[in-house]
């Protein structure tokens, strides 16, 4: 195990989650699927109870913990993408599997955990300040999936 490892609590299907991850992006897989050696307040022993997986190499482990908590948009998975083709797909992976769509490149996927798929070409726009930051991230604000296209366009005004 990585010595700092990003937590992410599932009610009960991590392991769903992070096969489905480990399927989508590149970098990604799952590790070892630890079973509880005893009965808890949300399970019951021999239920999945942390599985350990990475998420475009980023170590991650998935702890059934149950109802208690949800997940919220202070916390996100961000993956940086260099093509149309290549957030089309993770957008529509992740909207497609009962997932849902946000705004200004954020979805939902469907254990509620929420992602960013960033073309590189937005955030280069935005680090680069002035005219063109404020024409892309104009442009930004009336997307959900984000059109590269159309920030390359705002981008040269």
């Amino acid at each position: 195990m990585a010595k700092n490892t990003i937590c992410v609590w599932y009610d009960k299907d991590a392991e769903a989650a992070a096969r489905f991850y480990a399927a989508t992006f590149p970098d990604s897989a799952v590790g070892a699927v630890v079973r509880a050696p005893g009965d808890y307040p949300d399970g019951k022993q021999g239920d999945v109870l942390v599985v350990e997986f990475t998420v475009a190499s980023i170590p991650c482990i998935g702890l059934n913990g149950g109802p208690a908590f949800k997940h919220n948009e202070a916390f996100s998975f961000q993956i940086a993408t260099d093509t149309q083709e290549e957030t089309d797909r993770y957008w529509n992976a992740i909207v497609g599997n009962g997932g849902q769509e946000s705004e200004c490149g954020w979805c939902k996927d469907k254990w509620g955990v929420s992602w960013q798929i960033t073309p590189r070409v937005l955030s280069e726009a935005l680090s680069a300040g002035g005219g063109q930051a404020k024409r892309a991230f104009d442009a930004m604000m009336t997307m959900r999936k984000i059109d590269i296209a159309a920030i390359e366009a705002a981008r040269r005004g």
